[in-house]
């Protein structure tokens, strides 16, 4: 039995062992924070796997049938049933609200997070900066600086994951998803879409190049960085010579350069281009349809009496769809912008909206 018990705790210890040497790096105070969670999931795993295969060994001992030896009636026993509902309610509570307090975190950007706006298409992550760059395939962000991401898709639904950040989200078609994080490691982290999305889900593979300060600031000056000489991802070694998958795009971002439009001023030249300004102003002024400023992330009452939230989605649906949401006060005469703008002017369109305070 001593040794029975013995080689099922060895295999367990063996088997945690192995998997804790396949962990992704974590390169984030929220990649920590999870694995702290996992921990201590495993290790209270452990302790009760341990513990009934302890007593149920001991009980097919103690209580295996012999001829003409009947088995002793064994009643309730009020003690061990509080024991064995109270702790392991106690172990859930603690679970469920630790979970909760890194989920909130997890889920919440900081007020200062630098924006990045993120379209995903088969087979490939399309990254935009509010500087007006745009690159294929590497997401570049400074370290020790939090980052959210605002996301959508152009045609399926995606799922983006940095493995190494433990972050994930859905890119849904037709609104925006949000998740960001704060890079802790420099060098290269694997990006990859977790949703099957077509023949070539498998390779649409992506790196968040995360940079030290001195190196960020030369790339938003224009200048190109040598990934090569960047330490590579541990966690995913075979993926550093090819990020994008083999026949995929694989453009290499620059930085900024002189005379480049930010994404803001090219959403304002699309609200002219495309006759917004005839309806909508920037400076506060009311015309046909509500100013454009001050707007982003206040409340704002509906004609039909509710409130919302105006905000990445609201705004896009009423480019999209401008009668589902209409604002008190004003008529339900824009007509329907969709299929009219891409991914990149209905956000680039959004920015200036945000910007604009």
């Amino acid at each position: 039995m001593t040794r029975l018990l013995s080689m099922a705790i060895l295999l367990g210890f063996a088997s945690i062992n192995a998997h804790a040497a396949t962990l992704p790096v974590a390169a984030t105070d929220v990649a920590d924070s999870w694995d702290s969670i996992y921990w201590f999931l495993v290790w209270t795993s452990v302790v009760f796997f341990v513990g009934i295969v302890a007593a149920m060994i001991i009980f097919v001992v103690k209580y295996r049938k012999e001829v003409h030896k009947k088995s002793k009636y064994i009643e309730g026993h009020t003690g061990l049933e509080i024991i064995w509902t109270v702790i392991p309610s106690i172990l859930l509570f603690v679970m469920f609200g630790w979970g909760w307090v890194v989920y909130k975190d997890m889920i919440k950007a900081p007020s200062d997070a630098m924006e990045v706006h993120v379209i995903g298409k088969q087979w490939l992550w399309q990254f935009m900066y509010k500087n007006g760059t745009s690159s294929i395939g590497d997401l570049y962000v400074p370290v020790n600086k939090p980052v959210k991401l605002v996301m959508s898709s152009e045609d399926v639904l995606h799922s983006f994951f940095v493995p190494n950040f433990r972050v994930k989200s859905d890119v849904v078609p037709g609104m925006y998803t949000y998740v960001w994080f704060e890079a802790k490691v420099p060098g290269i982290h694997q990006i990859f879409c977790t949703e099957y999305c077509g023949t070539s889900h498998s390779g649409m593979l992506g790196r968040v190049i995360a940079l030290k300060d001195d190196q960020w600031k030369e790339w938003l000056s224009g200048k190109k960085i040598d990934i090569d000489s960047l330490p590579a991802d541990p966690s995913f070694p075979g993926f550093r010579a090819n990020a994008l998958g083999e026949g995929l795009p694989t453009a290499q971002a620059s930085g900024s350069k002189g005379g480049q439009l930010s994404l803001a001023e090219k959403g304002k030249a699309l609200t002219t281009a495309k006759g917004c300004v005839a309806c909508h102003s920037s400076d506060g002024t009311k015309l046909v349809g509500p100013s454009y400023k001050g707007i982003f992330d206040t409340d704002v009452k509906l004609a039909d009496g509710k409130t919302v939230k105006i905000d990445e989605n609201y705004i896009r649906e009423s480019i999209e769809n401008p009668t589902a949401k209409v604002v008190e006060g004003y008529p339900p005469s824009m007509p329907p912008y969709k299929g009219l703008l891409t991914e990149e002017e209905i956000m680039a369109i959004t920015e200036y909206i945000k910007s604009l305070k």
